[in-house]
């Protein structure tokens, strides 16, 4: 009788590492496909997947730069941002020249409009006040087209 268990036995040990080898593999699956999706998902820190924190979530930049967008955001550049930024140097707050090299749009004109979250909230604005000393940019009240045409300005810069 106890002839036809041990024959049993190594089929069913077999069986048994089959099976918790098959639920490793699985569980392995899950994990990767986890640490995927966190890959993928935009990092704050990186100026070029940080859109800001704000009402603008999507800016499409035509490739053509629309020369009447640039001149009324040149003038609201002009009379609302030039007591901080200089165009071609630091100054209390950092050049706009070259700024969309840095951030992404959407990025920047969430930083115009909504700017006392934003140093609060996000790393980037963050760093830079603490860049800036602690020199936070002030809430010039704009709205979204006065700072897409601001975007537009800097674009030719």
């Amino acid at each position: 009788m106890r002839y036809p268990i041990i024959r049993i036995l190594p089929i069913l040990l077999l069986f048994m590492f089959f099976i918790a080898n098959c639920a490793d593999s699985n569980e392995k699956e899950k994990v990767g496909s986890e640490s995927n999706s966190i890959e993928q998902k935009a990092d704050p820190n990186d100026w070029r997947t940080n859109k800001g924190i704000g009402p603008i979530t999507n800016v499409i930049l035509a490739d053509e730069i629309d020369l009447d967008l640039v001149a009324k955001g040149e003038v609201v550049f002009t009379n609302k941002c030039t007591a901080c930024h200089k165009v071609e140097k630091r100054y209390i707050g950092p050049s706009p020249q070259g700024i969309l090299d840095r951030r992404t749009p959407e990025w920047v004109m969430n930083i115009i409009l909504n700017p006392d979250v934003m140093v609060k909230e996000d790393p980037i604005a963050k760093q830079l006040l603490m860049e800036y000393n602690g020199t936070p940019m002030a809430n010039q009240n704009l709205t979204e087209e006065e700072a897409r045409s601001i975007l537009e300005y800097f674009r030719t810069l």
